[in-house]
């Protein structure tokens, strides 16, 4: 952390406290993409009557040179001042404040300033901002400047590239991309879905683990706990003969392969997201040559992982207490490394929270130190304090319980406090309406209906989001057995092979969704969500708008997918930036329908079986002086 100047003298006179963003009292940074603006706000005060005036101070980590930027009163000694961030990995930032006596042309200055924060509406205007900044230049001509008062800590900011906040996922199994029914799949088969996945719209592709896989106790089709020959195990039983976490799996090519696919990938829009998973199997090289990096049972043999009453035969957890955890820590280390270096810039990580937030804190740190691009999805089903701790020590993205949020309720009450609370500053979460192992319910009797429901939702209500495909798009639902979220015949132990071109399959709804992401800003962010009310609970209603009202968009999704549902919504027109009484038009994205709408009171009825949402973008109505009418 930056060292703060430290001031002289005990005469300053200035308080300055609770200051926001913080992460638990600064143990933590808060996070930012490229070109994102950071609104920084303190109370600020001093004894007496003399005039305050604070700034924001902000510098690169490395540079010692501080830059600043004005901050402005709120009202009752609230100031606020931002400042955006241009580049990757902005290291700190801090507030200071002066009270002084000005004299002259400087009360004058002082008067004009209060004049102007007390008129304006928007405290980021330039003509603010620059009174602020003279105004703190004034009261730094008397003496009194030299007892100015610095925040007692510099506070850090974590800055990633914008696919940290804004990206769409595509997972894949290369082994089922096989033109031919029985045959293992190889990167080159992968290859060719590449056109695929891209005409989706989607500018992530995310393989599960390419490693070898062990063979002994290797679990059988549908989990079974007896393997038959001919069966391929699943990909996450890292590790056999031919190699572990730093080899490729033979029947899916070389190393070189792999390499060519990250590149033709490129070539479409598309970039890899790799699985890392720090788990062995029992023929992992780990076993023989680092036995002491396990856990032993008591009659000496290694402990293999458990969950009870479950019981992996099939895997060993890594032991990070081992007195050797020097040593492991740094092999892990070396395994992001790898395949960093072939290509990787973005990882999703299996099961983070068994493994010690120690690790994670440390292992980020020195990745980025050499590779500040390389973004963490946290795959993290567990406790929500577990997962936000993960999320505060590096990880750039995380898994959420969106899988689960089904009622209206439930949905507005967990993206409320996603997007909200102080949890918006470092949790970012990436929906997922579906995974390998995750089969909803609400997908298992749903039908075709449900899908495209939760489509829309995990698309709308994240500006991250992915889908495990083909399952997805081709509407996969049938469980193992009742109560199950297994699929039955699970692609986690066998190969599948899919008609990528079913009329039954949700590939056009999905590119037009992805589309309209792409050309709306205010769907690539998740700060300004806020929802509105109905008088149905099966219907939700919900917008997103740019920072400047560009941008405004409002979504309504029916969430029974077996019944037409109707009713009124009541939008909160001053979020959406719109008059009361004045006519507006909204463009239904999806449908392609154009209403006009009046007051924040307006009908609706959605149809799960052909579209269960509008997505509307909102036009407001302008008139010239002309008296002609248009939309913007």
């Amino acid at each position: 952390m930056k060292e703060i100047p430290r001031l002289p003298d005990g005469r300053g006179r200035v308080v300055i406290e609770k200051v926001s963003p913080q992460i638990d009292c600064g143990r933590f940074p808060i996070k930012r993409v490229v070109g994102e603006v950071v609104v920084v706000e303190a109370d600020v005060f001093a004894d007496g009557h003399d005039q305050v005036s604070c700034q924001v101070l902000y510098s690169r980590e490395g540079d010692k040179d501080w830059q600043s930027a004005p901050m402005t009163r709120e009202g009752n000694d609230r100031w606020r001042g931002t400042f955006s961030v241009p580049d990757l990995l902005v290291g700190a930032e801090l507030i200071e404040a002066a009270a002084g006596r000005a004299k002259g042309e400087d009360v004058r200055l002082l008067q004009q300033t209060a004049h102007s924060i007390r008129e304006e509406k928007d405290i980021q205007s330039a003509t603010s901002l620059a009174l602020g900044e003279k105004l703190f230049r004034a009261i730094g001509r008397h003496p009194e400047r030299q007892f100015a008062i610095r925040y007692e800590k510099s506070l850090a900011v974590v800055v990633d590239r914008e696919k940290a906040s804004f990206s769409t996922w595509y997972e894949v199994f290369p082994r089922s991309c096989s033109s031919e029914a029985q045959r293992h799949g190889t990167f080159r088969d992968c290859e060719r879905w590449l056109p695929y996945i891209a005409s989706m719209g989607f500018d992530v592709v995310y393989l599960p683990p390419v490693h070898p896989i062990g063979r002994a106790f290797r679990k059988g089709k549908n989990n079974s706990q007896v393997a038959e020959p001919n069966d391929v195990g699943s990909p996450w039983a890292i590790g056999s003969r031919e190699g572990g976490h730093t080899s490729v799996h033979p029947e899916l090519g070389t190393l070189e392969d792999f390499r060519h696919f990250v590149s033709e990938a490129r070539e479409h829009g598309l970039e890899v997201a790799l699985d890392v998973g720090f788990q062995c199997t029992p023929d992992h090289p780990y076993v023989k040559e680092h036995p002491e990096w396990f856990r032993k049972r008591p009659d000496g043999s290694i402990q293999y992982a458990e969950n009870p009453p479950k019981k992996y035969h099939d895997i060993y957890p890594l032991d990070f207490e081992t007195e050797d955890w020097r040593t492991l820590w740094d092999e892990l280390k070396n395994v992001f490394q790898f395949w960093i270096d072939q290509g990787v810039r973005i990882f999703r990580v299996d099961n983070p929270h068994t493994k010690p937030f120690s690790f994670w804190e440390w292992v980020i740190g020195e990745i980025k130190k050499k590779q500040d691009d390389v973004l963490f999805l946290s795959e993290a089903f567990t406790r929500p304090h577990v997962m936000y701790r993960l999320a505060k020590l590096g990880f750039s993205q995380s898994y959420t319980y969106f899988t689960w949020r089904n009622t209206k309720q439930e949905l507005t009450d967990y993206f409320t406090e996603l997007t909200q609370t102080e949890v918006r500053e470092y949790f970012r979460p990436n929906l997922w309406p579906n995974t390998p192992d995750i089969l909803s319910e609400f997908l298992q009797v749903g039908g075709r209906p449900a899908f495209m429901i939760r489509l829309i939702l995990a698309a709308t209500l994240g500006a991250s989001y992915g889908i495990y495909g083909p399952a997805f798009e081709l509407c996969e639902n049938t469980p193992v057995h009742a109560g199950s979220e297994e699929y039955l015949n699970s692609e986690k132990y066998e190969l599948k092979h899919r008609d990528l071109h079913s009329t039954w399959s949700l590939k056009d709804l999905i590119s037009r969704i992805n589309r309209i992401r792409k050309e709306n800003a205010a769907l690539q962010t998740n700060h300004n969500l806020r929802f509105h009310g109905t008088d149905n609970p099966m219907l939700i209603c919900y917008s997103k708008t740019t920072d400047d009202l560009s941008n405004v968009m409002v979504v309504i999704v029916n969430l029974d997918s077996s019944h037409r549902q109707t009713g009124w919504v009541n939008l909160d027109l001053a979020v959406l930036g719109l008059e009361a009484g004045h006519e507006f038009q909204v463009h239904d994205l999806l449908g392609d329908g154009r209403y006009f709408w009046q007051g924040s009171r307006n009908y609706v009825e959605l149809t799960p079986e052909t579209l269960p949402a509008h997505i509307l973008q909102v036009r407001r109505r302008i008139r010239t002086e002309r008296d002609f009418d248009y939309y913007l």
